[in-house]
């Protein structure tokens, strides 16, 4: 019989198969990435290109996302009631995709419907109209959005760290004006829909195909125009400064964020760094969630995290602490951070951090879709999912020594950029 007051014993997997997807080449030169899904008619596509919103003028930085967002609104077929109707008559959404490295659109259906709604996806691609009366709308809510952004003292240290890193001038500093709203006009809608969208395409798919299905799928990925990438422009350095503050006076908490440039996934130690990350402020159980929550109280979350933006890589940790403590906080975090740099783990925290890992990273792997989101993760960063093999192994076997080592490297005695807006 089994014993239902005991909990099931936790053991750390050998090893697991990651299966990786197929490759095709399509005749357009777009690489198409395939996952099969057996028994299960859900479909994604992800259509991506490589991002061109560094390359553009820092006027035009918001000129990628009303694109995207306007594919939608029209074609010379449909008005956008029209689209938003038959995407829900056929239970299926088409997304923009945007960062700065890469922009596109994901298609998510089902396999009953998948041909029906990449007519219209095609429709949205050759023929937007960009109507004028709706981008009047997107800006008029854009323009809400920036107001609100900056009203919030999270948003604003968000924004503001980035520019503290990167500088005002850098595409990755920029910061968002109602001015820049006001430059999108219809006519570079059309620009940038015609000339600068889907560069380089890769397309992932995620679905369950026969070989005629598959075959037909093909006919219409092949109409998907693929244009060849323009020579990225050269990016100025950035112009990282110490700290900033930006006091105000109603403000009852302070939102602050502290951190510096790290390394890329390709970086032999990124593993075990993040690993460090996880350790200082990247689960519930962290050093600044014990210190500053549990003990203190000053705050209702704080955590750290391993973030890139483009090509560049960076560490930050985040709070909203109450305003009369601040300083204290910040020099807890200094304190913690410090403090991993000088004292081994004991061993009762290096196993939990180490089962919480292996715990998190296996649950991210529990459907066809999440190992395509895996798999382009890695691939994005010329990996493939070998690396996760890798992460596995490392989390087995780590010891405190490697985690000191990496403190030592990375952070002791070493000035992280801060940022308070309160």
């Amino acid at each position: 019989m089994l014993d239902r007051s005991l909990a099931p014993e936790f053991r750390i997997p050998d090893d697991f198969d990651l299966i990786e997807p197929e490759k095709h080449i399509l005749q357009s030169g777009a690489n198409v990435f395939h996952m099969p899904t057996p028994n299960l008619d859900a479909v994604k596509i992800e259509v991506i290109g490589k991002g061109q919103r560094a390359n553009l003028p820092l006027s035009q930085t918001l000129l990628p996302s009303f694109t995207l967002q306007m594919l939608a609104e029209g074609t010379q077929k449909r008005d956008a009631e029209q689209i938003a109707n038959f995407l829900d008559f056929h239970a299926s959404e088409i997304s923009p995709i945007l960062t700065f490295g890469h922009e596109g659109m994901s298609i998510l259906s089902t396999k009953l419907h998948i041909f029906e709604i990449l007519p219209l996806f095609l429709e949205m691609i050759e023929t937007p109209t960009f109507p004028l009366e709706m981008l009047a709308k997107r800006k008029s809510q854009r323009r809400l959005s920036i107001q609100l952004e900056k009203e919030k003292t999270a948003s604003r240290a968000s924004q503001l760290f980035r520019q503290s890193l990167f500088g005002k001038n850098h595409p990755y500093g920029v910061e968002i004006y109602f001015e820049h709203v006001d430059e999108i006009k219809q006519e570079q809608l059309y620009f940038y829909s015609s000339q600068l969208l889907w560069q380089n395409l890769e397309i992932f798919v995620t679905g369950n195909f026969s070989s005629s299905e598959w075959e037909k799928l093909i006919e219409f990925l092949e109409q998907i125009p693929n244009r060849k990438g323009l020579e990225p422009v050269l990016l100025p350095q950035p112009e990282p400064i110490d700290s900033f503050h930006e006091i105000r006076e109603s403000a009852v908490q302070s939102s602050i964020r502290v951190g510096k440039f790290s390394i890329p996934k390709t970086h032999p130690d990124f593993i075990p760094l993040s690993v460090f990350n996880t350790i200082l402020g990247g689960y519930f159980g962290s050093r600044l969630i014990k210190n500053i929550r549990e003990d203190k109280g000053h705050t209702y979350g704080i955590y750290s995290s391993l973030a890139e933006i483009g090509d560049i890589n960076y560490f930050v940790i985040a709070a909203d602490v109450q305003k009369a403590f601040t300083d204290e906080v910040i020099r807890e975090i200094e304190h913690e951070v410090q403090l991993l740099c000088r004292e081994p783990l004991d061993q009762d925290e290096l196993e939990i951090v180490r089962n919480y890992q292996i715990g998190q990273m296996l649950s991210r792997f529990s459907s066809a879709f999440d190992l395509m989101d895996r798999f382009r993760a890695v691939h994005h960063s010329s990996l493939d999912l070998d690396f996760y093999q890798q992460k596995l192994s490392f989390l087995k076997k780590f010891t405190a020594e490697d985690i000191l080592k990496i403190g030592q490297k990375y952070f002791k005695d070493q000035q992280l950029t801060q940022v308070i807006v309160g």
